[in-house]
């Protein structure tokens, strides 16, 4: 198992930043990459980034894309979700989440989540 924990979550207002961390310990040998995913209230959980643990490869949605950043730090075991330029509509509780093998944008082939972190921006 892969335990994923979350930080970095807060108030902040439109046009703002946060960067958020994930890190990862257990059996963390057996994922290659690592996704943040989103849920808003009302919403479903929405794909926001992912990147591979060795080439550190990237894949965002378009939603995000020139605004966020993924990252890691393979000696932390910790994924970062640098946002900027943030909108009200970006409120949502942010997830961490592992797969086994490559990108994904699919939820459903991520095997382990962390708790979750509340960002919510302000207008």
């Amino acid at each position: 198992q892969v335990q994923l924990v979350e930080s970095g979550g807060g108030l902040v207002q439109a046009g703002g930043s946060l960067r958020l961390s994930c890190a990862a310990s257990g059996r963390t040998f057996v994922t290659d990459a690592m996704g943040w995913f989103r849920q808003a209230p009302g919403k479903e959980r929405e794909f926001v980034a992912s990147i591979t643990w060795s080439g550190g490869s990237t894949y965002y949605a378009d939603s995000v894309k020139g605004r966020f950043t993924i990252s890691r730090d393979n000696a932390k075991k910790t994924v970062y979700l640098q946002m900027n330029s943030l909108k009200p509509e970006d409120t949502a509780v942010y997830y961490c989440a592992a797969k086994r093998y490559g990108l994904g944008y699919r939820g459903d082939d991520y095997n382990s989540w962390g708790q979750g972190t509340q960002v919510t921006v302000s207008s």
